[in-house]
C-alpha cells in the first residue's frame, strides 16, 4: 500500500486560498478516481475538488471552515500497490531519515500550531476556537477580545468564519457596541439582531454568496463615481433576422441563438473603437487592458447572479460568441463554473430585459470602469423617415444603459461609446447569412 497526498489545485488567476465548506467523504471511505471528495469556496465561486486516484481516505488535514492555500495537502489517500509500484516521489519520501520525517506536518502538529498561534495572537476568555485567519484579521483591525466573542459565528459549532468577521468590520462603525446580540436558538439558526422585528416577521439568513455580492456592491459605490448614459435602439432588423435563421442555426450549429450574443458582439466591436472604456484604475494610474474580456451577468440556481467571462470577445465570430454565451449560462445554472470562468473580466454586460425591465442603472463590477444594461425589446410606434416623407410605423425598440466611472470616463466618452453600440445594432443586415 502507498499513500497519495491530495492537494488543493490551482483555481485561476489571483486565487491563492480557499475555505473548506463540506467534506463529502469521511475517514475510512472508499474514493473513486475523479469522485468529488470535498467542496470548497473562494471569494469568487464555490467549487469541488475531485480525487486524482482510487483508494481509501485515511486522513483529513483540515476541518470545515479551514482555510487552505493553493498547493497545500488537504487529505491523504491510501492506494493499492506494492512499494515497487510507488511513484518516485513516494520512494524518496520513504528513504527520508527519522529526523526529517519528524519535521513533516501532521494533523496533530497542525492543530498544536493553531493552539500555539491562538495563545500568541489573542487571549480568549472562553474555550471558543478561532482560526489563525480570523485571529490575524482581528489583530490587524484592532478588534478586542470582547468584540470578537460577541460576533455570532455561522461556521461549524457556531465558529466565526472569515465572512463573519469581515461583515462585522463592515458594520462596525454603523452599530452601537451591543448591536450584535445572540438570540435564543431556533433549531440551529443564529441571527444578528440589528433592528426590531414584529410578530410574524421572518428572519432569513443571507447566503454566503449573497453576503459577498452585498459587500462588493457597497464597495463599488464607495469606490466609483457612478454616472449613466442612455440610448434608444431600433432592433427591428435583428428581431426579423433571428426569427428567420434561428431554426437553421440550431440545425447546423446545435445551439440556440438568443439576442445576447448579437449584443455582445456589438459591444466588443464598440470597445475596440473606444479602448479607453476597457481600462481599470490602480491608485492614481490607469491600466489600459489589451484583451477585451466581456463579463456576462448570469443567474445561479439559488437566484443570485454571477459574472462569468468571455475571453477575447472581439476575436469571436457570431457562432463562437453564441457557443461561449450558452456554455457559460449553462455552467452558471448547474453550478459548474470554475474559478477561471469568472476571472479577468474587463467590461460587464447585464440583461435586465430578461426580467421585463425597460432599463436599469447597474453598479460597476470593480475594478472595471463600465457596465451596460440591456433593456427589454418592445414593439413601439415610431417615426420612420423615407425619401417619400415620414410616417408612423411599428418598430422593435429597446433602451441600453451605460453606467461608468466618472473619475476616468467623462460624459462624452461614456455617451459616444454606448451610441456606437446602438449604431452597430441598428446597422444589422436582416438579409445576411450567419
Amino acid at each position: 500500500m502507498s499513500k497519495f497526498e491530495l492537494k488543493l489545485p490551482k483555481m485561476g488567476e489571483s486565487v491563492a486560498e480557499a475555505t473548506i465548506t463540506s467534506w463529502l467523504k469521511e475517514v475510512g471511505d472508499t474514493v473513486e478516481m475523479d469522485e468529488t471528495i470535498v467542496e470548497i469556496a473562494t471569494d469568487k465561486v464555490d467549487s469541488e475538488v475531485p480525487c486524482e486516484v482510487e483508494g481509501v481516505l485515511v486522513e483529513k488535514l483540515f476541518d470545515v471552515d479551514g482555510v487552505v492555500a493553493v498547493g497545500q495537502t488537504i487529505a491523504i489517500i491510501e492506494v493499492e500497490g506494492e512499494s515497487s509500484e510507488m511513484k518516485e516521489s513516494d520512494k524518496v519520501k520513504d528513504e527520508l531519515d527519522e529526523e526529517i520525517i519528524a519535521e513533516i506536518p501532521t494533523v496533530e502538529k497542525i492543530k498544536a500550531k493553531q493552539v500555539e498561534e491562538t495563545v500568541a495572537l489573542i487571549s480568549s476568555k472562553s474555550d471558543r476556537f478561532y482560526s489563525p485567519l480570523v485571529k490575524n484579521i482581528a489583530k490587524k483591525e484592532g478588534i478586542s477580545m470582547d468584540e470578537l466573542e460577541a460576533i455570532i459565528g455561522t461556521g461549524k459549532d457556531q465558529r466565526v468564519t472569515k465572512n463573519d468577521i469581515l461583515s462585522f468590520i463592515d458594520n462596525r462603525g454603523n452599530q452601537p457596541k451591543k448591536a450584535l446580540i445572540e438570540q435564543p436558538n431556533i433549531g440551529k439558526s443564529v441571527v444578528h439582531k440589528s433592528q426590531s422585528t414584529g410578530v410574524g416577521d421572518e428572519i432569513i439568513e443571507m447566503t454566503r454568496m449573497g453576503k459577498l455580492i452585498a459587500k462588493h456592491m457597497v464597495e463599488s459605490i464607495k469606490t466609483s463615481a457612478h454616472v449613466q448614459s442612455f440610448v434608444e435602439v431600433d432592433v427591428t432588423n435583428i428581431v426579423k433576422w433571428r426569427d428567420r435563421v434561428k431554426d437553421e442555426f440550431f440545425k447546423r450549429e446545435g445551439e440556440k441563438i438568443t439576442f445576447t450574443p448579437i449584443f455582445m458582439e456589438a459591444i466588443a466591436k464598440a470597445i475596440r473603437d473606444f479602448p479607453m472604456i476597457n481600462i481599470s484604475v490602480d491608485g492614481d494610474k490607469v491600466i489600459k487592458r489589451k484583451d477585451i474580456n466581456l463579463g456576462m451577468a448570469a443567474a445561479l440556481a439559488d437566484g443570485n447572479l454571477i459574472v462569468p467571462v468571455i475571453k477575447r470577445a472581439d476575436q469571436l465570430s457570431l457562432v463562437g460568441m453564441t457557443k461561449a454565451v450558452n456554455d457559460l449560462a449553462k455552467k452558471a445554472r448547474t453550478g459548474k463554473l470554475s474559478p477561471d470562468d469568472i476571472q479577468g473580466g474587463t467590461f460587464t454586460v447585464t440583461n435586465v430585459g430578461t426580467f421585463g425591465s425597460i432599463t436599469g442603472t447597474p453598479i460597476i463590477n470593480q475594478p472595471q470602469v463600465g457596465i451596460i444594461a440591456l433593456g427589454s425589446i418592445r414593439k413601439m410606434p415610431a417615426v420612420i423617415e423615407t425619401p417619400d416623407g415620414d410616417f408612423i410605423g411599428i418598430r422593435q425598440k429597446m433602451i441600453i444603459s451605460h453606467s461608468y466611472d466618472h473619475r476616468v470616463v467623462n460624459g462624452a466618452l461614456g455617451s459616444l461609446f454606448v451610441k456606437k453600440v446602438a449604431d452597430y445594432l441598428e446597422a444589422w443586415d436582416a438579409n445576411k447569412d450567419f
